[in-house]
């Protein structure tokens, strides 16, 4: 299945589905071959505020709701979802130009996430302190009010659902921003969630810069959470601070490093190498391990582990069975990719594989970039240091534990890494040593349920996926039963 009909969704504005007041549209282009796919509605700030002050407007109630109710809530909007996980699948594959199975993961695992969530919500607890003699002290956790979210476009639904979860289930209702150039699957999402939540709980606002920054500057909500680049985290920061003080959580950008050590297991270096890469994402994802640092002794037997697979890597239309790799998600970055590309080539990195469009029917439009490999990588060039964001791997060569370090540190970047060897003094030295928030011991893009994900440095700043995501939606309030004397007297 190649084609499907155009998509045409609403935005979902205090429990109603909605066109923008302006009466304009957000055109999505099929990144496969540059056709219209959709259009959703091209909200303005106008339609933002009016979100923001419906969910402020369906606060009060929905925060007074037990946390059983608001989890039971959130269970069968759950369920909802997974009932149509193929159509939300098959719309973002298209959408965004990642392959379906990932996209059909992508759904499962938010729905696990939500349920997760709605459970992990009986854990936000208060405490009682012993402070002084004859009085009572003690802490609630209170929602903050209205919350906003803005998601990227690697993983529509499946930031979006999961997102919510911990925002509501805590008492929160929330303003989502889905990214303009994966807006489809959003109109969806606003369908359940207008059959399944109280009018106002959850509002979603599609549209570009305007949008998001409209929710971000609203000094009515309280709460920003964003998954993005670093240069749009940092935006965030700002002109959230311009308006009113705001808690802001950002995970952002990754330059992961994966580091292999001789006594590792190589073949499975390789594997880890290539399936860290995320290509069945085209590399777009914050997690991919885009650096290879290999150890020398091991470097030309790893290295050409690393290019049989990316060698049988295939890529094709997102849809089609046995497909590995599609396109990327849209005209900008596309151009962006490949002027990394070309700068890799320019500061001497060598060109292993790929680097240009596929040959063949199919990809005369669109796009198209075929898995590339850089080898003879250093730390000085652009490619090693920045984010790509594209099907880019950077294979570097080190010669002692403490230069390995060294270059997996050198950058602003630090949002997940991997050790591999068979040492567990080694695993332990080094994996304390990387500046990131994540990192795997012979492991290599698995999330496990209730651990805390985030980064270090430029690569955000707040954990999420954990029960420390829940309690980022609530404020610490302390009350004081005064039985002794008080000041004064």
């Amino acid at each position: 299945m190649h084609g499907t009909r155009p998509l045409s969704g609403k935005m979902l504005i205090g429990g109603k589905l909605v066109e923008s007041i302006d009466g304009q549209w957000l055109e999505s282009i099929n990144p496969a071959d540059e056709s219209q796919l959709g259009r959703v509605p091209l909200g303005s700030a106008r339609d933002m505020d009016l979100a923001v002050d419906a969910a402020r407007a369906a606060f009060p109630a929905w925060a007074a709701l037990s946390i059983e109710k608001r989890s039971d809530y959130v269970y069968r909007l759950a369920e909802a979802i997974l009932a149509r996980t193929e159509e939300f699948a098959q719309v973002e594959a298209l959408d965004t130009g990642n392959t379906i199975g990932p996209m059909r993961n992508d759904v499962t695992t938010a729905v696990s996430r939500m349920k997760f969530a709605a459970g992990l919500a009986y854990e936000i607890k208060g405490e009682t302190i012993p402070a002084s003699p004859g009085n009572i002290h003690m802490t609630l956790r209170v929602p903050f009010g209205v919350v906003g979210r803005i998601i990227p476009f690697n993983h529509p639904i499946g930031f979006a659902a999961s997102r919510i979860a911990p925002a509501i289930v805590t008492g929160n209702t929330i303003v989502i921003k889905p990214s303009e150039q994966s807006p489809l699957s959003a109109s969806i999402l606003a369908e359940l969630c207008a059959e399944h939540l109280p009018p106002g709980v959850v509002n979603i606002v599609t549209g570009g810069r305007e949008t998001g920054e409209a929710l971000v500057r609203n000094p009515k909500v309280k709460r920003i959470a964003f998954i993005g680049s670093a240069q749009s985290g940092m935006a965030i920061q700002k002109a959230a601070a311009e308006t009113s003080v705001k808690s802001v959580s950002l995970e952002l950008g990754g330059k992961n490093p994966l580091i292999a050590f001789p006594d590792a297991d190589l073949d499975r270096v390789a594997a880890a190498s290539v399936g860290g890469m995320n290509f069945g994402w085209q590399g777009q994802s914050c997690g991919s391990m885009s650096r290879i640092l290999l150890h020398k002794d091991i470097y030309d037997a790893v290295l050409d582990k690393i290019l049989d697979r990316v060698r049988k890597i295939k890529v094709g239309h997102p849809l089609d069975v046995g497909t590995n790799m599609g396109p990327i998600n849209n005209k900008a970055q596309y151009e962006k990719v490949l002027r990394y590309i070309a700068l890799g080539k320019e500061e001497g990195a060598k060109l292993l594989l790929g680097g240009g469009r596929p040959t063949g029917a199919g990809f005369e439009k669109g796009y198209w970039i075929e898995p590339t490999v850089f080898g003879d990588v250093t730390t000085g060039m652009r490619i090693a240091k920045e984010e790509i964001f594209g099907p880019v791997m950077s294979i570097m060569r080190f010669g002692t534990e403490a230069e390995a370090i060294e270059m997996a540190n050198a950058i602003d970047l630090g949002l997940t890494g991997a050790v591999w060897t068979q040492d567990i003094s080694r695993a332990l030295r080094v994996s304390q040593a990387i500046d990131a928030g994540y990192v795997w011991v012979n492991g290599v893009g698995t999330h496990f349920r209730g651990v805390p994900y985030g980064g270090f440095k430029n690569s955000g700043i707040g954990r999420e996926e954990g029960l420390g995501e829940l309690l980022s939606y609530t404020e610490e309030k302390v009350i004081n039963l005064c039985n002794g004397q008080i000041r004064g007297e």
